[in-house]
């Protein structure tokens, strides 16, 4: 059966201390305690830097076989370039993450465009045309414009996923577009009814594909907690 991540969107947060983390755990330990606990990390890091191989040395070997580091694109591949003559700094990006590749620990490079980028279908496929077709890619779409069926055929042919995000503001579609699922749960709070519904969603999902699942990190470890539940639920399941 396809397996389920689930996750925060990052671990390195002292305000976690002592109700996820213990009260006396220094910071440098965060990440491998976090992966005693849960199986994957969305990392937001990277939007604005570059990790070095000594970091990604680090992540690897602070982590156990089988976890799996969710990486955030460079804001200047998405943000800055907009995705547009992009491909140099794409390839130089997925360049520095090798090192989680040959360690197995890289899962899926997702690419978040900024919210007030609309729907060009040529730009979009031109872009995935420049992606390694062993990188899993999921994108997620902050402005509604980008959920139609054309870009969903695009995603399709490239097999990247459409990234089902929701927040206060958007929700994206359930549409499946690639061998994969990426949940982003950026909601500020869920109540246990709507974690019970998140968690038979992704229950739904698993016969179909694997699933990657974050929640929204914050200054309480909730986001970690939820995550945790979640694949209790699903490994009970």
């Amino acid at each position: 059966m396809p397996k389920v991540y689930a996750g925060a969107s990052g671990w390195a947060y002292s305000s976690w201390k002592p109700d996820f983390y213990p009260a006396k755990l220094a910071s440098a330990k965060f990440l491998s305690y976090y992966a005693t606990r849960l199986n994957s990390v969305e990392v937001n890091y990277t939007f604005r830097s570059l990790p070095t191989d000594q970091q990604l040395k680090g992540w690897i070997a602070a982590t156990p076989p089988g976890f799996k580091f969710a990486i955030k694109a460079h804001q200047r591949i998405t943000h800055l370039k907009r995705l547009r003559g992009a491909a140099e700094s794409t390839a130089e990006f997925i360049s520095f993450l090798q090192p989680l590749e040959r360690a197995g620990k890289l899962g899926p490079v997702l690419f978040q465009l900024p919210p007030n980028l609309k729907c060009d279908v040529p730009l979009l496929a031109e872009f995935l045309a420049s992606l390694p077709y062993r990188l899993r890619a999921a994108f997620e779409f902050r402005d509604t414009s980008w959920f139609v069926d054309e870009v969903f055929a695009a995603l399709r042919k490239r097999n990247a996923a459409l990234c089902l995000a929701e927040s206060e503001v958007i929700q994206a579609p359930p549409v499946q577009t690639a061998d994969f699922f990426y949940l982003r749960l950026r909601k500020d709070r869920y109540s246990a009814k709507s974690l019970c519904e998140k968690t038979q969603r992704v229950a739904d999902l698993v016969p179909r594909a694997e699933v990657f699942a974050y929640f929204k990190h914050g200054e309480t470890p909730d986001a970690a907690s939820h995550a945790e539940s979640l694949l209790a639920a699903i490994n009970a399941g």
